[in-house]
């Protein structure tokens, strides 16, 4: 029997990166803070909880994902590139700043 790819975990956190508290979406599984747009190196597989790194994933780039957007994210500790689908509450200022730098990682 295969394991799923995807796991929905939509729950609260604080970020530890900008100390936002980050409500759950409502709609799908919350992965980042929408203020800073970090995220934690947890996953494997969406929702897995499975990765040991558990290092902070930042923000990269921007890249055009079916009709919407994905943030490209690296992660500080073991340098893994991830991707997440952008959140609709997302921090557009910032996030027009990232696709500004035009950074190809």
């Amino acid at each position: 029997m295969s394991e799923k790819k995807f796991t929905m975990i939509d729950e609260n956190f604080i970020c530890e990166v900008c100390g936002h508290e980050v409500n759950a979406l409502g709609y799908t599984a919350r992965d980042h803070c929408p203020v800073c747009l970090s995220s934690k190196h947890v996953d494997i597989n969406p929702g897995d909880r499975k990765e040991n790194c558990h290092g902070v994933l930042a923000p990269i780039a921007i890249e055009n994902y079916k009709k919407g957007y994905k943030i490209v994210y690296k992660c500080n500790k073991c340098n893994a590139i991830r991707k997440n689908v952008m959140a609709k509450d997302d921090n557009m200022d910032l996030i027009i700043e990232i696709m500004s730098k035009a950074n190809k990682y």
